[in-house]
């Protein structure tokens, strides 16, 4: 399960370090839209959607990096007068409960609708540009699987901790 775990937390890594790439493209588009408007009075048709499609893009890829990081929000004051095994207990009913059950129906629900778009040829229609829509929604289904994947690997670090099995500590381990 260790292993699982290790290949899991890699492979959030790596999508949060392209999602921390993303935002150079981001600047590059922005800087570009603003001199093209502002100094040449030439604005372009396709830097808004592609920033907000790159934003988008890159806050979905980080969060299974942020959740690997500990860095989502939560209620620190009660959760860090916990003892690690109760805060492990605490993890665990929250994934198990409220955040996979979401994350499963979301997954299958964000597959479907990326098929549908890519069968479709839907376009954003938010601009002249008007590009296709299905790598954005390709996009929201692949980051929500990392995030399920990385419920799943926190799942198995915590789950030995909450049942009194683990040491306390060892589900830091990365």
């Amino acid at each position: 399960m260790e292993r699982v775990s290790r290949a899991i937390d890699r492979l959030s890594g790596v999508t949060g370090l392209i999602a921390g790439w993303l935002i150079m493209p981001l600047i590059a588009g922005m800087c570009y839209e603003v001199i093209a408007r502002y100094v040449f009075h030439a604005p372009t048709i396709w830097a808004y959607e592609l920033t907000y499609l790159l934003t988008g893009a890159g806050w979905l890829l980080g969060m299974a990096y942020t959740l690997r990081q500990g860095a989502h929000i939560r209620i620190d004051v009660v959760y860090l007068n916990f003892s690690p095994r109760n805060r492990a207990r605490v993890d665990v009913l929250g994934y198990v409960f409220l955040l996979l059950p979401f994350l499963v129906w979301l997954v299958t629900t964000l597959d479907d609708r990326a098929l549908a778009t890519f069968r479709s040829g839907e376009k954003t229609g938010q601009s002249a540009w008007n590009p296709p829509l299905w790598p954005f929604r390709a996009v929201f289904f692949a980051a929500f699987l990392l995030l399920t994947l990385q419920v799943i690997a926190e799942l198995m670090r915590k789950l030995p901790l909450a049942l009194g099995i683990g040491a306390p500590g060892s589900e830091a381990k990365r």
